[in-house]
C-alpha cells in the first residue's frame, strides 16, 4: 500500500492501555469494555485494549473486549517475548478483527542499560517476535521504542528486517517526549524515503507529551506520511500523558487544505467518549482544553461575543455541535417526562440500554432541576456519567451530610454513610468544611489511605453550577482516583472520597499495565 495514495488517516485508540498507565487509572474488565464499546461507536480503527501479559485482570479485560467489538480491530501489546506474544494472541482470539503489536527497545541507552542486549541481538529479538505474532494473525503491528533516540540507520535495518518477516505496520514512537515538530517529521520522512519496502506497511507514529508537542509532533508525522497515528482520549497516558485523540482529529478534519486526509472517526461522539473515559479514570478534563474542554466553545470577550453573534466563524473555526458539544441550554424540567430526558440523551450521543440506570439518572436529573435554575448540556453529561460510577462497587455509600461553618469557630462536619448495607454515623472538626468531611469519612473507614490530590473544577457557569471534584488516594502502593459532582461543593467532595475509597476496596482487579 502506497502512503503516497492512501487518503486515509488511521486512528490507533490507546487509551485502554497506554492511557491506563496514568497514576490511579487502571480499569475494571466491565470499565475496559464500556469504553471500548464508546470507542467503536466514536469510529476508532484499531483499539489497543491493554497488556495481555502484564496481569490475569488484563488478558480477562483484553478477552472480554475481543468478545463485544464487532467493528473496529482489537489489540493486545507485548513486549518482543515468546509469553508476551503468545498470551496476546490468546486474548484477542474471539475478535473478529485482531491485531497483535509488540515492540522491543532500539536506542543505545535502552538496549544497554535496560535490555543488556547488543544490536544484533535486540534485530533478531525482533525478527523472531513477528514471527511469533504471525502465528495469531497476518495484522502485525511492529514498534521501535524510543526510537526518537535510535540511530537512524539502526531503525532502517530493524524496519527492513521486520517487515520481511511479515510485520504490517511500522509504529515510529517518541517514547519519551523528546522531539520536537521538524526534527520529528523529518525523520518519518527520512525512514519511509530509505527503508526498503516502505510503500508495503502502514507507517504510524506515537507521541508523548512530556514537552507539549505530542499532537504537533504527530501532525509533522502525518504530513510527511505517517497513515496511523497513536493516541488516547483527552490525551490521558503516563507522565504528561499522549497525544490526543480529539486534537487530531479536528485538526485534520479543519485543516484539510494541509492534510487532504479523512479518517473514520464520528466526531459527534467525541464529547461524550470524553466525559465517559474522564469519569472512569478520574482525570477531570481542564476547562481550557481544546476541543472538549468546558471553555473549548466560550466567549467572554464583548469583542470576540459581538463577532460570533454576527458571524460564527469570526472567531469559530469549527462548530462545537460537530464534536458533541450541545448549542443551547435545554428546556427540560423538573415536570419533564422520562421520554423527553431520553431524547435529549440521544441528541447528545448518549445511550443507556439498561432500564434500571436510565431510570436512575431520571431520577437524579430530576433532583438536579429542583436545585439549578437553569440545566446545560454540561450538567446531563456530568450526572449521567455519575451514574455510571462504579456501578460493580458499592461497599460504602453516602446517606446524608451536615456541615456548618461559623466565624471564630473551627468548621464542623457529620455524616450518616452506608458501610457495606448498614448505617453508619459519624462527625469531625477540620481546617474547613471539606477537611471535616473527610475526616468524619475516615472515622467510620479507618482506610489508613494518603491524599494525594484533591482537584475541583466548575462544570458550568454560575453560582448554582455543578462542582465536579476528583480525589486521589494511595495505599499500599496502589492509587485510586475517585470523582463525585454536585450543586454543593462539599457534597461533592464527600462523593468523590467515598467513590476513590470503593475503588480501594474494590475486589474487582485494577493491574496497572506495567506490573
Amino acid at each position: 500500500m502506497s502512503t503516497s495514495l492512501n487518503n486515509k488517516l488511521i486512528i490507533f485508540d490507546t487509551t485502554l492501555r497506554d492511557g491506563e498507565q496514568s497514576p490511579g487509572a487502571s480499569m475494571t474488565q466491565e470499565e475496559k469494555v464500556r469504553i471500548a464499546k464508546q470507542l467503536e461507536k466514536l469510529g476508532v480503527n484499531i483499539i489497543e485494549a491493554g497488556f495481555a501479559a502484564a496481569s490475569p485482570g488484563d488478558f480477562e479485560a483484553i478477552n472480554a473486549v475481543a468478545k463485544t467489538i464487532k467493528k473496529s480491530t482489537v489489540c493486545s501489546l507485548g513486549r518482543a517475548v515468546e509469553n508476551d506474544i503468545r498470551r496476546a494472541g490468546d486474548a484477542i482470539k474471539p475478535a473478529k478483527h485482531q491485531r497483535i503489536h509488540t515492540f522491543i527497545a532500539t536506542s543505545k541507552i535502552h538496549m544497554e542499560n535496560k535490555l543488556r542486549m547488543s544490536p544484533k541481538e535486540v534485530l533478531e529479538r525482533a525478527v523472531q517476535a513477528v514471527n511469533w505474532a504471525k502465528e495469531y494473525t497476518d495484522d502485525v503491528e511492529f514498534s521501535a521504542e524510543d526510537a526518537v533516540r535510535s540511530e537512524v540507520d539502526f531503525l532502517v535495518e530493524v524496519f527492513d528486517a521486520v517487515i520481511q518477516a511479515g510485520a504490517k505496520t511500522i509504529n515510529v514512537p517518541d517514547t519519551v517526549g523528546y522531539s520536537i515538530p521538524h526534527s520529528w517529521g523529518e525523520r518519518i520522512g527520512y525512514l519511509i524515503k530509505n527503508v526498503p519496502n516502505s510503500d508495503q506497511v502502514i507507517w504510524s507514529t506515537h507521541c508523548h507529551n512530556d514537552l507539549g508537542m505530542a499532537v504537533a509532533n504527530s501532525l509533522s508525522a502525518v504530513i510527511n506520511g505517517a497513515r496511523q497515528v497513536e493516541c488516547t482520549i483527552n490525551g490521558l497516558g503516563e507522565r504528561a500523558g499522549n497525544a490526543s485523540l480529539e486534537e487530531i482529529v479536528m485538526a485534520v478534519k479543519t485543516r484539510k487544505d494541509i492534510f487532504n486526509l479523512e479518517s473514520s472517526i464520528n466526531t459527534e461522539f467525541i464529547v461524550p467518549t470524553s466525559r465517559l473515559v474522564s469519569t472512569i479514570t478520574g482525570y477531570p478534563v481542564q476547562p481550557n482544553k481544546a476541543i472538549v474542554g468546558a471553555n473549548a466553545f466560550a466567549h467572554e470577550s464583548g469583542i470576540h461575543q459581538d463577532g460570533v453573534l454576527k458571524h460564527r466563524e469570526t472567531y469559530e473555526i469549527m462548530k462545537a455541535q460537530d464534536v458533541g458539544w450541545g448549542a443551547n441550554k435545554i428546556s427540560l424540567g423538573k415536570l419533564s417526562g422520562r421520554n423527553a430526558f431520553k431524547s435529549r440523551l440521544a441528541d447528545l450521543g448518549i445511550e443507556i440500554s439498561d432500564e434500571t440506570m436510565l431510570n436512575a439518572a431520571f431520577e437524579r436529573f430530576k433532583d438536579l432541576a429542583d436545585k439549578k435554575s437553569e440545566i446545560f448540556d454540561e450538567d446531563i453529561h456530568a450526572l449521567v456519567s455519575e451514574e455510571y460510577v462504579d456501578v460493580t462497587v458499592d461497599n460504602f455509600k453516602l446517606i446524608s451530610l451536615s456541615a456548618y461553618t461559623e466565624s471564630d469557630k473551627k468548621p464542623f462536619s457529620k455524616i450518616i454513610m452506608s458501610v457495606e448495607g448498614k448505617n453508619q454515623e459519624s462527625s469531625a472538626e477540620g481546617g474547613g468544611q471539606v477537611d471535616a468531611t473527610f475526616k468524619a469519612i475516615e472515622s467510620v473507614v479507618n482506610s489508613d489511605a494518603e491524599l494525594l490530590l484533591y482537584s475541583v473544577n466548575n462544570i458550568t457557569t454560575g453560582t448554582d453550577a455543578q462542582g465536579e471534584v476528583t480525589v486521589r488516594l494511595s495505599r499500599g502502593g496502589r492509587v485510586v482516583n475517585g470523582q463525585g459532582a454536585d450543586t454543593d461543593i462539599v457534597v461533592a467532595s464527600a462523593k468523590a472520597y467515598i467513590n476513590a475509597l470503593n475503588k480501594l476496596y474494590s475486589k474487582f482487579e485494577r493491574a496497572h499495565p506495567q506490573v
